[in-house]
């Protein structure tokens, strides 16, 4: 097991979380967001000030890299990148949708044949979303999806389906098959990467500090500024 520091900033909910061995051992969540700029500097500093006096290794950083807020995955991987560096460690990356499963598959009863589609809100009728299975396996790879009454029939028509995430509201009135069922209050956490970011070390699936950029899924217009999610 290894020490890893995990950095969550996709959405307007900032958080920063250190595990070991399994457990957490810190956590900082500012759940009132945006404010990331200010946040996450303090939360990491408080992370690592932990980590050192308690004489504890620090074996890896890891982020969760989108899609979500331009903004947002920008400060994270940014300053993920600079503890790497500094501290010559390797860097994960955690796609986002990824670790809005883990609550749900931790601490929700789920029927053996459920299928889960996390959402992040990319505003209008727009979703970040992607279909996985119970072992996390994707049955649909992420995309930016325009949702209507019509959106997911062809895995609804099938098995259940579970929608969650900050995008997942706003499709209550449209996504109303019977297979269709809304958890509420799942945000993506630093505390929620670690099974993940373990699995990573485990399969030595690490970025290039140097060149890793987030996964925005949609490119940033310059002319037109974009407010955290």
């Amino acid at each position: 097991m290894s020490c890893i520091l995990n950095i969550e900033t996709s959405t307007s909910v900032c958080s920063v979380a250190a595990s070991q061995d399994g457990q957490t051992i810190f956590v900082k969540e500012d759940l009132k967001g945006p404010s990331h700029a200010v946040s996450l500097g303090v939360f990491v500093d408080e992370a690592l000030s932990f980590i050192d006096s308690h004489a504890i290794p620090l074996d890896a950083v890891a982020v969760s890299c989108g899609p979500g807020s331009y903004t947002g995955l920008r400060i994270g991987v940014s300053m993920a990148k600079g503890i790497c560096y500094g501290r010559n460690i390797p860097l994960i990356g955690i796609p986002t949708l990824e670790v809005l499963t883990v609550p749900v598959l931790l601490y929700h009863d789920l029927p053996e044949d459920a299928l889960l589609c996390p959402m992040i809100d990319a505003r209008r009728m727009e979703v970040y979303a992607a279909i996985y299975d119970r072992r996390l396996q994707a049955k649909r790879a992420v995309s930016a999806d325009i949702i209507d009454e019509n959106s997911y029939l062809e895995f609804l028509n099938e098995q259940p389906v579970y929608f969650f995430g900050n995008g997942a509201d706003k499709c209550r009135e449209q996504i109303t098959h019977p297979n269709a069922h809304f958890i509420d209050n799942i945000h993506p956490l630093a505390k929620m990467m670690f099974p993940l970011a373990e699995k990573a070390i485990a399969d030595e699936d690490y970025k290039d500090v140097a060149y890793f950029e987030p996964f925005y899924l949609k490119e940033f217009v310059a002319s037109t500024p974009k407010k955290l999610l």
